[in-house]
């Protein structure tokens, strides 16, 4: 697998990162603490070396990262976030300075470790100054019990004000070739401060794979219930930019899954995706696409394919709509 540095802060991580969250939080049932573990174990072993985590996806799934990892610690970058009332993202937030110090000692015996390599704040509190936040951080930094600070889904204004004060490492937001939103203010910002970018959903939740369509039942608790780019007629309509995929992917021999994550290393040489999966077969399969690159042809060909596709549907529900690019 190869290394990619997170913008100027030194931190460098394997191109693809695994997002840990699917194991055990929002895309229905999960797995079983074994079968988490042993999915965080494999993904070392083909390469990966950044895991991300948080506090708001349950005690189970930084238990499972901290478990799975142990053995491998000086070799791994761990991420975890805090943001939410006690955890919990149907609460409100709450990033008081300490609160957040409560989140980190929790997370530090969950994962088994003496430092977080990659703290997050899991969403903008505007009830708390940034500057506080980034103070607050700053001291876990200053204490050892903190390597880097990151935010998510932050918007312009709130990056600066928190970067003044500590310098971030990396940005964690969505970003895929069904939402390109990054490319108009975000990027160009990371770009001049030295921030990385750690793109989640980067296969659109699942939807890019091309193994969803309008008859797809999802789990009673799978948060893509409640998204209105996942409602039936949107992903009838959407199945357009898979189609555009598949095309591509048959030019190259690979898979749209494939396609899409190459695409998104193409874009910035500071940017490293964490697509998650329960499957290890989907595991390889993204794996893979961290083995080539795709050609100017091939980009131009993408471009040109999505130019007169218009992608349907909100990708949050109104009140979590609310709580991103603050």
């Amino acid at each position: 697998m190869k290394k990619r540095m997170l913008g100027r802060s030194g931190l460098e991580v394997s191109a693809l990162g695994f997002g840990c969250m699917g194991l055990s939080y929002g895309y229905g049932p999960g797995l079983d603490r074994a079968a988490g573990i042993q999915m965080i174990r494999a993904a070392f072993e083909r390469g990966v070396t950044f895991f991300d985590t948080a506090e708001a996806y349950g005690a189970l799934n930084e238990e499972m990262v901290g478990e799975a990892l142990a053995p491998m610690r000086d070799r791994v970058v761990i991420a975890t976030k805090f943001g939410f009332k006690n955890g919990d993202v149907g609460a409100g937030l709450d990033s008081r300075p300490q609160r957040i110090r409560q989140v980190v000692e929790a997370s530090l015996r969950k994962l088994r470790t003496d430092r977080i390599d990659l703290l997050y704040q899991h969403r903008v509190d505007p009830d708390v100054p940034m500057a506080e936040v980034a103070g607050a951080v700053k001291d876990l930094i200053d204490q050892g019990k903190v390597k880097h600070f990151g935010l998510s889904e932050a918007g312009a204004e709130s990056i600066r004000k928190a970067h003044a004060v500590q310098p971030i490492a990396a940005l964690q937001s969505e970003y895929s070739l069904w939402w390109r939103e990054p490319e108009r203010e975000l990027l160009p910002l990371l770009e001049e401060l030295g921030i990385g970018f750690v793109p989640f959903s980067p296969l659109g939740k699942g939807f890019l794979t091309g193994a969803i369509n309008a008859r797809t039942q999802f789990a009673a608790d799978d948060f893509r219930n409640v998204v209105p780019r996942f409602t039936a007629q949107s992903r009838d309509a959407n199945l357009a930019l898979v189609e555009a995929l598949k095309g591509v992917a048959s030019a190259r021999g690979t898979t749209p899954a494939q396609i899409a994550l190459a695409w998104l290393l193409a874009q910035k040489p500071w940017i490293a995706p964490i697509p998650g999966t329960t499957k290890l077969h989907r595991l390889d399969e993204n794996l893979a696409s961290a083995q080539f690159e795709l050609a100017p042809a091939d980009l131009q060909a993408i471009q040109l394919a999505l130019a007169d596709i218009e992608i349907v549907g909100a990708r949050y529900p109104a009140d979590r709509a609310a709580l991103v690019n603050r």
